[in-house]
């Protein structure tokens, strides 16, 4: 195990999660927020001073790095940047406790949106900044921003190992040759992107302020609002300008580098979006269907159905309207959405429509090998053949998620909540969702929950978001051994 390059790696993290934090120092010191001031000091002090002492004590790190490095250090920096990046929540008692301000900031920077706050409103706006930013830190992925900005220089198989551990979906190809200038390039689109949504919510006569941290939320799929009723008190436009955005968000990002490239023919033959789009438009019409005479008009259902389910696929988990008091058809379509989730490649969390599309594709192959054993069969996505090695981490994945989703159902049952409440709960934290249904509904939050309900749930939002196979590496014994 290379110790010293990834303490180094992780210093340079802290380094960078420190900067992050100085627009929210800024806007605290501006609203005379004397206790959120308080508590971004004290965390900076900290955070620079542990990445300057890891950084002196790794120099000279050999540049030996494995997939096992890769696996670990991702683990390893998402934990770290947690332990301190939740202090200020803590530190200026807007969190008392320092559990559920781990909670807060594990679900900002995993893009999950669950919170244990019961009035947002209250909180210093340098905190609801912090809060808020965390979303768009963790939505692309803080390692990822690290190799846009500065390439190690190490060689394709550090980047490589580091990307493929952090960014979403069953296979992590390079968009152009170097891993740096992939990096890159999804990191401007990113922006470009996020950009384009704060324009549009300012023109919808948004401040400035709230249409910052709604775009980060909707950029990094997190939906973490700074209004107890989320979206609901906006006006139709700013709703729907929303939809739109989360649903670009959900989408693989190579789509988009195809656009520029104008490949709209690789746009439109592309599987995986086709059957992200089909997935929402059928979602929309099943629920408006379901929902006649629920609301005063066609157009406000149609509004709210498709906010809904675009907040849901997404894993965004921004509400227009209490979806848990729809009908029951309704809100199992948005529990099926909950565990598909968005594109792979994209902001978004759940199971991924990529792996759906592979499961469903080797199951049609399985049913085809029983009925002529002696046909050799392949699955081809997109016109090309799908490595067997794939195949194999999509079951192995699926295998995990199922496992993992009954441990932590049994851990928190222990608090006697409902069955509806603790599996959306589970289901809403590990796919990095955010609000859920019954007691954790979008108009109630997480602070029900015993510590060990909450620390289960947190490990779950950051097993989520890293794919499961970061975090269970560092359980295993052959992880840490020399051979």
């Amino acid at each position: 195990m290379n110790y010293k390059m990834m303490g180094r790696f992780i210093s340079q993290i802290l380094f960078i999660e420190g900067t992050l934090m100085l627009p929210p120092l800024c806007i605290s010191l501006y609203c005379g927020e004397a206790m959120a001031v308080k508590g971004f000091v004290c965390t900076l002090i900290l955070i620079f001073a542990l990445a300057g002492i890891g950084y002196l004590l790794c120099r000279g790190a050999p540049s030996a790095f494995y997939a096992k490095e890769g696996l670990v250090c991702v683990a390893v920096c998402w934990i770290v940047m947690s332990l301190v990046g939740c202090l200020p929540f803590y530190i200026s008692r807007e969190i008392p406790k320092y559990v559920d301000a781990l909670f807060e900031i594990v679900s900002g920077f995993t893009t999950t949106g669950a919170s244990v706050v019961p009035e947002v409103e209250k909180l210093s706006k340098g905190i609801i900044y912090w809060r808020s930013f965390s979303h768009w830190i963790g939505g692309m992925g803080v390692l990822v921003f690290l190799l846009a900005l500065a390439p190690s220089g190490k060689g394709t198989g550090f980047t490589m190992h580091l990307l493929r551990a952090e960014s979403p979906g069953p296979d992590v190809g390079k968009l152009v040759p170097k891993m740096q200038n992939t990096a890159a390039i999804l990191y401007i689109i990113y922006v470009v992107l996020t950009v384009l949504n704060v324009i549009f919510l300012v023109l919808g006569d948004m401040p400035l302020f709230e249409a910052l941290c709604h775009a980060f939320g909707t950029a990094g799929t997190g939906g973490f609002g700074i209004k107890n009723d989320s979206l609901a008190g906006y006006s139709p436009y700013l709703q729907n300008v929303t939809t739109v955005f989360m649903i670009l968000f959900g989408v693989n990002f190579s789509c988009y580098y195809l656009l520029l490239l104008r490949q709209w023919l690789g746009v439109f033959k592309d599987e995986e979006l086709r059957l992200y789009l089909g997935i929402i438009l059928g979602s929309i019409v099943l629920i408006v269907l379901n929902l006649r005479g629920y609301y005063d008009t066609l157009g406000e259902t149609v509004r709210h159905a498709a906010f809904q389910v675009g907040s849901i696929i997404t894993t965004t988990g921004y509400t227009t309207t209490n979806y848990d008091l729809w009908p029951t058809f309704s809100k199992t379509i948005l529990l099926c959405l909950m565990v598909i989730g968005a594109c792979a490649g994209s902001t978004g969390g759940g199971l991924k429509v990529a792996r759906l599309l592979l499961l469903l594709k080797g199951l049609r192959r399985n049913i085809r090998q029983m009925l002529n054993p002696r046909k050799v069969e392949v699955v081809r996505n997109n016109g090309k053949v799908v490595d067997e090695k794939v195949l194999a981490n999509t079951n192995a994945y699926l295998a995990a998620y199922m496992l993992i989703l009954f441990i932590l159902f049994t851990i928190i049952s222990l608090d006697g909540y409902s069955v509806g409440t603790n599996l959306s709960a589970v289901l809403c934290t590990f796919n990095n969702i955010g609000p859920g249904l019954e007691a954790v509904g979008p108009i109630c939050n997480f602070s029900i929950y015993s510590d060990l309900s909450t620390l289960a749930l947190t490990w779950g939002m950051l097993a989520g978001r890293l794919e499961i196979f970061p975090m269970l590496v560092l359980f295993s014994k052959s992880t840490w051994s020399r051979n």
